[in-house]
This record gives C-alpha cells, sequence and structure tokens, in this order.
C-alpha cells in the first residue's frame, strides 16, 4: 500500500505499481467510443500510461494537455491517459481542448485495472478513484519507468517519463 497525500492528508493505494523489469499486468478498458481498449492493442509500441483521479481537476487535466503536447513528436509511442471518468467526460474534455494525440481510457467498466497496477485509493474523500501515477512500457511490454505522484495536486514529472522513450 502506497501511502501518499491529497492537499497534505494522507490516503492509501490499494498496493504498489509494478516493479521495473516485469511484465505489465495485461488490462481492458473502455475507450472514447465505449467499445474495449486491451494493453495488447499497442503491442510492439512504448506505452505511456498517465493514471489520474478525473479530468475535471486542473492537475488532471494539464497532464493530458502536457502529455499530448509530447506525444506527437514521440515515435512508436502511445499515450494512454486513464481514470474512473466516464468515456462522455474524458472525450468532451479532449474534444473541447482539441487534444488528438493522447487516447483516453475509462476504468469504469473494469476497476480490476486500479487493483492491478495498485494505483486505487482506498481512503479518504476519492476512495475509488486512481491515484495519479505514471508508468512506461516498452515495446516488449516490460515495465521501464514508474512513478506514483506523492501529492495528489502535484504533477508528475514528464521529463523522467519521457526521457525512458
Amino acid at each position: 500500500m502506497a501511502a501518499i497525500t491529497l492537499e497534505g492528508n494522507e490516503i492509501h493505494s490499494v498496493g504498489e505499481l509494478p516493479a521495473i523489469g516485469t511484465d505489465a499486468p495485461a488490462f481492458t478498458l473502455t475507450n472514447a467510443e465505449m467499445g474495449d481498449a486491451a494493453l495488447a492493442d499497442y503491442a510492439g509500441k512504448k506505452i505511456v500510461l498517465n493514471i489520474f483521479p478525473s479530468i475535471d481537476t486542473g492537475v488532471c487535466a494539464e497532464s493530458t494537455r502536457r502529455f499530448n503536447a509530447a506525444a506527437g513528436s514521440l515515435d512508436n509511442t502511445v499515450v494512454l491517459c486513464i481514470s474512473a471518468d466516464l468515456p462522455f467526460a474524458l472525450a468532451r474534455f479532449c474534444g473541447a481542448e482539441n487534444l488528438n494525440d493522447v487516447i483516453t481510457l475509462s476504468t469504469f467498466r473494469n476497476p480490476e485495472f486500479g487493483d492491478d497496477y495498485g494505483v486505487r485509493i482506498t481512503d479518504g474523500p476519492i476512495a475509488g478513484l486512481m491515484s495519479r501515477a505514471v508508468v512506461v512500457i516498452d515495446e516488449s511490454g516490460k515495465i521501464i519507468h514508474t512513478e506514483q505522484v506523492p501529492e495528489i495536486v502535484q504533477e508528475p514529472d514528464y521529463d523522467a517519463a519521457l526521457t525512458k522513450l
């Protein structure tokens, strides 16, 4: 269980992020068209998982914008923005912001993602949502970078993740 904070108040996630060098846990999530999107769909690509509580917060929105800005110039790489938000909300945000270089995925049908990646928040006012984390997966499906952001209202270290690509 990871101890993180929300505006200075301690909260916890269900576990720890997957270890560097291990295979990325398989998942199937819901895409903007209400269809399934699986990790296997991106086989052979480098993958950035931008995981966050809700697109309707400033920091989550900014991380989506920042990764979108970087995604267009990344070779053989896909950025997946993952939260428990409904696909409609994620699509509405990206449409309004003209963000076309990231893919949004929702855990609403598949909450086990939060357990498998150790990011489901277990207590506090946002229990059940995902913590803010970044996971980078190489072309062979191995975890090559993780960051559990220690404070929910803090942005992730974009450069640390992007330099792994």
